[in-house]
C-alpha cells in the first residue's frame, strides 16, 4: 500500500514540475502579476494552433479568426482566476473547442444536414482541404471538390465529441490522454469515440470513397490549409 501511494505522489510531484518548465504556464503567471506584455507573446505563441483547431472544426477562414481572438478574449477575462492544475495547452484546447461547437450549433440551429445537399456558397471548406500542387484537370479538380464537400457534410454529422476526437487525433496529433483533459472523459472513453467516429464515417462514405478510405486520409496537420492571421 505504502509502495501504491508512494508512485501516486511522485506522479502527482512530476505533473507539477512539468507544469512549472511550461513557458506558458510561465508567462500566464506573469500576465497574472501584472506584466501585460507576457499575455501578448501567449497570443503570439498559440494563435496558430487555436486557429487550426477551430478551422477544422467549422471550416471558414472569417468565422474561425473571429473565434480565434474569442478565445484570447475569455483567456484575458479568465486569467485573474488562472491557476496551472493542467498543461496550459489542454486548459487553451478546451476553451477554444468550446468556442467552436457554441458557433456550430448556433450555424445548425433549424438546419438539417444530408450529404446529398450542395454547397450553399460560402467559404466552408474541408478541415484538410489544401491548394492543389499538381497540376490536375479541371475535371480531377471538381471531382475532388465533390469527395471533399461528401467528406465535409460526414463530418458534420458525426455527434460533436466523436468529431473533435477524430480531428484532434488525426489532424491536430493529439494523444488520447490529451483529448481526454480537453472532453473531460477517460482515455477508454476516446479510445471508444474514435472507433465509433470511423464506423460512422466509413458507413456514410463507403459508397463514395470504399470501406477502409479513412487509413488513407492525409496523416499530416495540413498547413497549407491553414493560413496565418
Amino acid at each position: 500500500m505504502d509502495s501504491i501511494g508512494s508512485n501516486s505522489d511522485k506522479s502527482r510531484n512530476n505533473s507539477k514540475r512539468k507544469q512549472w518548465y511550461d513557458k506558458d504556464v510561465q508567462l500566464m503567471l506573469a500576465f497574472q502579476s501584472g506584466q501585460q506584455e507576457a499575455f501578448k507573446e501567449i497570443v503570439l505563441r498559440n494563435q496558430k494552433r487555436v486557429y487550426s483547431i477551430i478551422y477544422r472544426l467549422i471550416g471558414n477562414h472569417a468565422d474561425s479568426e473571429d473565434l480565434t481572438q474569442e478565445v484570447f478574449l475569455r483567456v484575458f477575462r479568465t486569467a485573474k482566476t488562472y491557476k496551472p492544475m493542467a498543461k496550459f495547452s489542454t486548459w487553451l484546447y478546451r476553451i477554444a473547442t468550446n468556442v467552436a461547437l457554441n458557433a456550430i450549433r448556433a450555424r445548425r440551429k433549424g438546419k438539417t444536414v444530408s450529404l446529398d445537399m450542395t454547397d450553399s456558397g460560402e467559404d466552408v471548406r474541408h478541415p484538410w482541404q489544401v491548394g492543389d500542387k499538381h497540376g490536375r484537370s479541371p475535371e480531377s479538380y471538381i471531382h475532388q471538390e465533390e469527395l471533399i464537400n461528401k467528406i465535409n457534410k460526414a463530418l458534420e454529422i458525426l455527434p460533436e465529441n466523436q468529431r473533435i476526437s477524430f480531428i484532434l487525433n488525426k489532424y491536430e496529433h493529439l494523444s488520447y490522454r490529451e483529448i481526454a483533459d480537453i472532453l473531460g472523459c477517460s482515455t477508454m472513453a476516446v479510445k471508444s469515440l474514435l472507433t465509433r467516429a470511423r464506423c460512422n464515417l466509413q458507413d456514410a462514405l463507403k459508397r463514395y470513397l470504399g470501406a477502409d478510405f479513412v487509413k488513407h486520409l492525409p496523416n499530416h496537420r495540413g498547413d497549407e490549409g491553414v493560413k496565418e492571421i
